[in-house]
């Protein structure tokens, strides 16, 4: 009985790692209500660690790679920090998405807007779009002063 425990807690595991990276805390909380036995959920998950099923570098690099394109780094840190991922390596992480965040804004600012404010009004609302994807005071606003530079 604790053999097909296992099996189908893995399988679950395996069959939601296909359709993504899953960090070990989301796995955790996604097969939390599947395990019967006390730590059969920790075995499997240690077992999927140790073929590398599961890696959390993957999960950083996934998340900022289909995120960093759209969101800003406060954005981007709240959600690996969800996902339960190693509070230094996200740092490190964020760190490296600050060097691009004017650029990465003054792009998604271009993609919706595509024209400087016409007055206060308008640029308020500029800047509260850039601020809910995320983006730092600094940012948005080198993003709004520079508009007229392109």
């Amino acid at each position: 009985m604790m053999a097909t425990q296992t099996l189908s807690l893995k399988g679950r595991a395996l069959r939601l790692l296909s359709g993504r990276e899953y960090s070990r805390a989301e796995l955790e909380r996604r097969l939390q209500s599947f395990e019967e036995a006390p730590g059969a959920l920790a075995t499997v998950l240690d077992e999927l660690q140790a073929k590398d099923f599961i890696s959390e570098q993957r999960v950083l690099e996934s998340v900022i790679h289909r995120r960093a394109a759209k969101l800003g780094a406060s954005r981007i840190r709240q959600e690996l920090q969800a996902k339960g991922l190693e509070p230094e390596a996200v740092a490190q992480a964020v760190e490296q998405l600050r060097a691009s965040e004017v650029e990465r804004a003054r792009e998604v600012w271009r993609k919706k807007f595509g024209a400087p404010a016409a007055d206060a009004a308008e640029r308020a609302k500029h800047m509260r779009f850039l601020a809910t994807r995320g983006f730092g005071g600094d940012a948005i606003r080198k993003v709004l002063s520079g508009a007229f530079e392109d």
